[in-house]
């Protein structure tokens, strides 16, 4: 199958790459030995139950959570590193952010993301092992700033990151311009990442993530990882 789309293809903003661009090699770039799965912000607290933005709890359950589920289970058979991005705070507050609007309404909501607690749980349905690795944050809005998961993807000797989660409006895009300016390839699984609302999420990746990421669907990633695995 191939990438719905990929570095822009076939977007308005990026006519002239179309005829430029190398085919894709999907195999090499969804490789067990050199691609990790982040999946960020999984959350009860942020994309479940628990979670004070009720919008982007509804999108996420339009399939994104089934998914990444699929994905974690399914590139954890294959040998894919998988590591879980989760964004906490202290119970006294010191250490985080208080410099923007979102994180103000983050620490008031009725489930704040404080250690320990089960807003900071992954969703039920997303199966966590042993194996997995989780890199917590307590400050900013990527993954990548002021955490280890840089280190620890290198350490893997990983190549291309599989970013899936929430949110299309601030984390993921943070994720992947962070990954990209570290050199990491970047493939984002469509239906596997959410955001609010949907005319909104359909734009950034239309005018955006388009044109820095290979944008596929859940189901070529898990077809490159069933075939690695067989």
């Amino acid at each position: 199958m191939e990438p719905v789309r990929s570095l822009g293809l076939g977007y308005g903003p990026y006519p002239t790459l179309e005829s430029r661009a190398m085919p894709l090699d999907l195999d090499a770039l969804l490789a067990p030995n050199a691609c990790a799965l982040v999946t960020q912000e999984c959350q009860k607290g942020v994309c479940g139950p628990l979670s004070g933005l009720p919008a982007l709890a509804e999108a996420a359950q339009q399939g994104m959570i089934q998914n990444v589920a699929e994905l974690t289970r399914v590139g954890r058979a294959a040998g894919v590193p998988i590591l879980h991005c989760i964004a906490v705070r202290r119970r006294d507050g010191q250490g985080a952010n208080t410099n923007a609007r979102l994180f103000q309404y983050m620490g008031k909501v009725e489930h704040p993301l404080f250690e320990g607690s089960e807003a900071t749980e992954l969703m039920d349905e997303i199966p966590v092992a042993d194996s997995d690795l989780i890199v917590p944050r307590l400050h900013g809005l990527s993954p990548f700033q002021g955490t280890e998961l840089d280190s620890i993807l290198r350490n893997l000797g990983v190549q291309t990151v599989v970013g899936v989660g929430v949110s299309v409006n601030v984390a993921i895009t943070n994720l992947a311009f962070d990954a990209v300016n570290a050199a990491y390839q970047v493939v984002l699984p469509r239906d596997a990442v959410a955001g609010f609302p949907d005319a909104y999420v359909d734009q950034v990746f239309e005018h955006t993530l388009g044109g820095i990421t290979t944008v596929v669907e859940t189901e070529t990633v898990l077809d490159v990882w069933r075939r690695a695995s067989s």
